[in-house]
């Protein structure tokens, strides 16, 4: 058995069973993989695909507990190829971020601007995407890190790592009656039509859940990933935006005001995550740092072997 086999393996399940997409990712003919997979199961004495005539199915049995082990294999050839790339270089190589809009707009400008100056080697890259997207980039080594407050806490495979708490605000026009308010409520917010994130972003969950516990319908008119997009159709007078308090900046947004609703909506986290088991190289540790200064590299280790208690905020 060879790694060739192993990654075919992989690639076929990845690509939904479809051999001829599984080769053209992996820049070889149809054939080819088929026959390897054919001589890894005649090796193994299983078959770890089922199959229609030629086309295979889905996993079998064997086939499932198989494919962990492939999984587990590729990430240690992985792993080892980054201690070589990183103790032959150890100030450059290629960085790849997962993260979504609010983040890499307002947190991470401040971290990266530090970052490249004390590596000006390496090759950043930031993908944006959902946390969903953002989790399988991680999960397929698409990415070292990602970032996000939802969705990558949850998965297994992934270690999540507490960067910071923030709340969200209330954003309305200047001139507007809110404003006023001495303590503002959700009583007050369900008077409006409301302006706010995408359910899959930015703590939205905990805004849904704040109203429904009242017992209150919002008037959600219009939904983003994109907290700028927020802002402007407040500026014109579409409705109350909520936003993270990250995303307002006195200076940029003048023609605005922010409210502090973190006493309606509760405090957020916007975790950190990496691939359980993966090889982390010295600047990726450093680029971390940066960006929760309650985080270093012991706790991160600390953290990817297991011991869980030592990254809780």
């Amino acid at each position: 058995m060879n790694l060739h086999q192993f990654r075919f393996v992989r690639e076929a399940v990845r690509q939904n069973y479809n051999l001829t997409e599984a080769a053209k990712a992996l820049y070889t003919s149809q054939p080819g993989v088929s026959k390897a997979i054919i001589e890894l199961e005649e090796e193994l004495g299983v078959d770890i695909f089922t199959r229609h005539g030629k086309r295979i199915r889905s996993l079998t049995e064997p086939g499932r507990r198989i494919l962990v082990s492939v999984e587990k294999i590729l990430q240690e050839v992985e792993s080892l190829k980054r201690v070589g790339k990183d103790y032959a270089a150890q100030d450059q190589g290629n960085f790849t971020i997962a993260t979504t809009h609010t983040q890499a707009r307002y947190a991470l400008p401040r971290v990266i601007a530090e970052f490249t100056k004390r590596y000006p080697k390496v090759r950043l890259s930031i993908q944006q995407g959902t946390p969903a997207q953002i989790a399988d980039m991680i999960l397929h080594d698409q990415a070292d890190i990602g970032i996000a407050t939802e969705g990558i806490t949850r998965d297994k495979a992934l270690v999540s790592l507490p960067g910071y708490q923030w709340q969200h605000v209330a954003i309305t026009p200047a001139d507007h009656p809110l404003l006023e308010k001495k303590h503002l409520t959700l009583d007050d917010l369900a008077a409006y039509p409301l302006i706010t994130y995408d359910v899959n972003f930015a703590g939205r969950p905990k805004i849904d859940k704040a109203f429904e516990l009242r017992q209150l319908e919002p008037d959600i008119i219009l939904e983003a990933i994109d907290a700028d997009v927020i802002k402007t159709y407040v500026e014109i007078g579409l409705g109350i935006g909520i936003v993270a308090g990250l995303a307002f900046d006195p200076e940029r947004d003048r023609n605005l005001r922010a409210i502090p609703v973190g006493h309606l909506f509760g405090t957020n986290v916007t975790h950190l995550a990496v691939k359980q088991g993966a090889y982390l190289r010295s600047f990726v540790y450093t680029f971390i740092e940066l960006f929760s200064p309650t985080l270093n590299r012991k706790l991160v280790e600390q953290a990817m072997s297991g011991d869980h208690e030592a990254y809780e905020l």
